[in-house]
């Protein structure tokens, strides 16, 4: 999977000059806004003294940094605050491929940016096909896996198929990266939209585990681009100092915001955000049955991927269905080549029964 330039912005584009309405179904970034704790946290650094803008330390706010720790049931030194969750991935990425190997390995279809990061540093993404029910087969892995290997890549609940790994399975993909000498960096951004049950984190597999997550997702908040990755002890310093070379730090605003909600913000608010994804599914999936298409019921996550009736999953096939549609959806080409006929629909608006009925008028034109 050849990913140098990211794609996605050219469905957004397409969405935003369409001559109609269109329902934006590709968008990652959720509708209902940030808990008050953030609005406080950026309100107290208007007011703060002129030390507090200065630069913030490489690892993160000592604050946030402890919030994070606490959450996560790890020791804050091996916490470091980067730019979103893609700096992090970013910088284990590095580290892995600078010390390891030259590829990772990582599902098909898959979040398209690991591929991307991969072939930015001059190495290769190894993909493997998900099963029959959208899951990273742990056996499958173990068969690419080569000494080749630098890092396996997982993201739990997946994007775009918002299947969720077992902690059997992530042991054992675990212990197949450290077989290899390699790393396992798991990618868990949706761990606050898991549907059923406990999330799964790969900081309890029996080996080593870097892993990485955002607070974009998890309190609507991506513009502020504070994420964070939590790795071993025998790590953090050599993914610190890639993180300091490439971005110094990471902004003390949005560190001040996410650290005042992360203090503040009650649980409540997190599982009526769930809830409000769960009712979408529900409300598009019963379209997709009607229709019958076919899909994952996603155990997490933000989207629903599907494969409708006489519609494609190539770019064209996408704006083909905005143009005459009036639904924007990204292409499952862009995931890789095991669900290219796919398309990976987002629950991030409120408009989900207008994408229902304009889906089904739709595949009903395009099947006669």
């Amino acid at each position: 999977m050849e990913y140098r330039r990211p794609q996605f912005y050219r469905v957004m584009a397409a969405a935003r000059s369409a001559d109609r309405d269109v329902v934006d179904c590709a968008r990652g970034s959720p509708d209902w806004g940030p808990p008050e704790g953030v609005r406080d946290g950026l309100r107290s650094m208007a007011a703060a003294d002129p030390n507090a803008y200065e630069y913030p330390p490489a690892a993160g706010l000592d604050r946030l940094r402890r919030a994070i720790a606490d959450r996560r049931g790890v020791d804050p030194e091996r916490v470091l605050v980067t730019n979103g969750a893609g700096a992090a991935n970013h910088v284990a990425m590095a580290t892995a491929l600078a010390e390891r190997g030259s590829e990772i390995v990582a599902a098909d279809p898959v979040y398209p940016y690991y591929a991307g990061r991969a072939s930015l540093l001059g190495n290769r993404a190894r993909l493997v096909p998900v099963d029959d029910e959208g899951r990273l087969d742990p056996d499958a892995v173990r068969a690419a896996a080569s000494t080749d290997t630098a890092a396996v890549v997982i993201t739990t609940p997946n994007n775009p198929t918002g299947q969720t790994l077992s902690a059997d399975a992530i042991d054992e993909l675990a212990a197949i990266a450290a077989h290899f000498d390699a790393i396992l960096i798991s990618d868990e951004v949706y761990d606050h939209f898991v549907f059923a049950g406990r999330h799964q984190s790969a900081l309890d597999a029996d080996a080593p585990a870097v892993v990485t997550n955002s607070f974009s997702k998890t309190l609507a908040v991506p513009g502020l681009r504070v994420g964070y990755l939590v790795a071993p002890a025998d790590l953090i310093d050599d993914i610190e100092s890639r993180h300091l070379l490439t971005n110094v730090a990471t902004t003390r605003p949005g560190q001040r915001a996410v650290a005042r909600a992360l203090e503040t913000t009650r649980p409540d608010w997190y599982a009526t955000n769930r809830r409000r994804v769960q009712d979408r599914i529900a409300t598009f999936t019963a379209g997709l049955d009607a229709i019958g298409a076919e899909y994952y019921q996603p155990d997490g996550g933000f989207y629903v991927f599907a494969r409708l009736p006489g519609v494609g999953g190539s770019f064209d096939a996408v704006f083909e269905m905005i143009e005459s549609g009036g639904v924007a959806a990204m292409p499952g080409a862009a995931f890789g080549d095991a669900r290219s006929e796919w398309l990976r629909f987002s629950m991030l608006t409120p408009r989900i029964e207008t994408a229902v009925d304009r889906l089904t008028e739709y595949v009903a034109t395009v099947e006669n």
